[in-house]
């Protein structure tokens, strides 16, 4: 749908308003007096910008030729530069990997009309990228030149959004997946029993001795698959909740994985003291963190280092509700990453990217943190790995 073009029909100049100290600020080291910077500035910078100065919303201003104009202190938090730096270049030179931005300036300044852009990927050299959405709209500004033709360039970082939003996908797909497992579990634990029992008996009427190299493999491959279901049905268990220091979990996890992997492996610790005592089942913690910790060290190879990092995190939301206060555990490791293609579905039952894997580790610690109304997430790149565990203290949401 197009929209009328916003205009604006006197310059500062003419209605004797101020120009802000900060947009004379980026003509200074430029050669151009102060007070020729500030005639420009009176003739560039329409009084209606000056509102922008107050907004909590990015906001650029762009020429037709894609050169920034102005850009007011809610973009400069935002993308951590100076309006001084950055005015006057073009934007494909503010921001790396531009094209899909830049894209949608065309096609607002060719259509005429208000163009939204959602979820563009924008950063500035040297920072990471963001997840923003861009709201595009042309205008029109009279000047001492004639007409010019502008574009106001609006910014809202989404990032947070995207992460509540993968978070109770995560909920969902993990109380989902529970519940199927659960019921295929039921349905092939029940006749283990029988297999197990009739290899038994079949393996007391055998007359060769040496047929009973079957009859073993039949009972312990039952036997596995016994100990495969109880498992999965594990975590529907009642919680045993007590108050419990979180490090001291982590000690525990950190010990049991360098008696696993005595060589090769470092774990190093950056634990926060001050956290405070959590109310929580200390059995299905340690397990929970047993299994992330050690779902690094495999993907290490028994070979890298691993940091185990604990933070308290601020005004949280898990699981659709906010809390003011939530313990974060951090698993850092240097491997190799997780593999792009099972990223999404990194915590389904049965998905691993190890050939002797089970992919039940991820799952089990997911739906045993689930039940503390926490939440485990993950970032991960070549030689950065991230395993955060995020569990709400309870009595202060």
């Amino acid at each position: 749908m197009q929209s009328s073009r916003p205009h604006f029909p006197l310059p500062v100049a003419a209605l004797g308003g101020a120009v802000p100290a900060r947009l004379l600020a980026a003509t200074s080291g430029t050669g151009v007096p102060v007070g020729s910077a500030e005639r420009v500035l009176r003739n560039m910078v329409p009084s209606a910008f000056a509102g922008f100065e107050l907004l909590a919303t990015a906001v650029m201003v762009l020429d037709h030729e894609m050169v920034v104009q102005y850009a007011n202190p809610a973009a400069e938090n935002l993308f951590e530069f100076s309006n001084r730096n950055i005015v006057g270049q073009n934007v494909s030179r503010v921001f790396e990997n531009a094209s899909v931005f830049l894209a949608a300036v065309e096609c607002a300044i060719s259509n005429d009309c208000t163009y939204i852009e959602h979820d563009v990927l924008l950063g500035t050299p040297g920072h990471a990228r963001q997840h923003l959405n861009c709201t595009i709209t042309p205008v029109e500004v009279p000047g001492w030149r004639g007409e010019w033709s502008r574009v106001v360039a609006e910014f809202r970082p989404i990032d947070q959004q995207l992460k509540i939003a993968r978070d109770e996908r995560i909920i969902d797909q993990t109380e989902a997946n529970r519940m199927l497992v659960r019921s295929l579990a039921h349905e092939i634990k029940n006749p283990l029993g029988g297999i197990r029992g009739a290899a038994q008996l079949l393996e007391r009427e055998l007359e060769r001795p040496d047929l009973s190299e079957y009859t073993q493999v039949i009972m312990k491959e039952a036997d596995r698959l016994q100990s495969l279901m109880d498992r999965l049905l594990t975590p529907n268990r009642a919680l045993q909740l007590s108050m419990v220091n979180i490090h001291e979990v982590l000690e525990r996890v950190r010990s049991v994985i360098l008696a696993e992997i005595p060589e090769g492996l470092s774990i190093a610790r950056d634990y926060d003291v001050s956290l405070p005592l959590l109310k929580a089942d200390r059995e299905q913690l340690i397990q929970a963190a047993l299994n992330v910790v050690r779902n690094a060290a495999q993907a290490l190879e028994g070979r890298g280092r691993i940091v185990l990092r604990t933070r308290l995190a601020r005004q949280v939301t898990l699981a659709r509700k906010r809390y003011r206060q939530a313990l974060q555990v951090q698993v850092i490791d240097n491997g190799p990453g997780v593999p792009a293609e099972i990223q999404e579905k990194i915590f389904y039952p049965l998905v691993t990217a190890r050939e002797c894997g089970t992919g039940l580790g991820l799952t089990i610690a997911q739906s045993f943190v689930g039940q503390h109304g926490g939440v485990i997430q993950f970032e991960s790149s070549p030689g950065d790995t991230c395993f955060s565990i995020l569990l709400p203290v309870k009595g202060i949401a």
